[in-house]
């Protein structure tokens, strides 16, 4: 977490609260801006939706990604994960009473923001897959194979 603290004393607190934007939420927590872009997705697909399911996530990032950035919303405070769904949680601890009301904040303001322009920099590809399952027929081997003679 890259938590800048003068960033968020009263002062600078009040101007960050005329905008809010969901990218200064990530950046709080991720340095990278490939992260960063990956938890503003999720968390605004959660401000979309008030209580987000897995099956209702989008085709941007895989499951297992919006899986991963959700429930690191979870740990971090910022979501619960009650009934299999994600929403907004309002527990907040005292050392980040300046954030939170930030976040209140971006979470009560109605604006839709584009991520694309936001993160601009990050890499917004799907990952190839990296093993796992083929998804096609499991290929047995046949009779010509040295694995095949090998057996033999």
């Amino acid at each position: 977490m890259s938590i800048k603290y003068w960033e968020f004393e009263d002062a600078p607190l009040r101007e960050k609260l005329k905008n809010p934007s969901v990218k200064e939420v990530a950046k709080v927590y991720f340095d990278n801006e490939t992260k960063a872009y990956r938890f503003a997705l999720a968390l605004s697909a959660v401000k979309r939706a008030k209580e987000l399911r897995l099956k209702d996530c989008g085709n941007e990032l895989p499951v297992a990604t919006w899986k991963r950035y959700l429930d690191y919303g979870v740990s971090v405070g910022l979501l619960k994960h009650e009934g299999s769904a994600y929403s907004f949680t309002d527990r907040y601890t005292k050392p980040l009473r300046n954030i939170s009301t930030y976040i209140k904040a971006w979470i009560d303001n109605q604006s839709d923001e584009d991520l694309a322009i936001l993160f601009a920099t990050a890499n917004m590809e799907r990952q190839k897959r990296r093993g796992g399952r083929q998804e096609d027929a499991v290929r047995l081997p046949d009779k010509e194979s040295p694995e095949a003679a090998s057996r033999d």
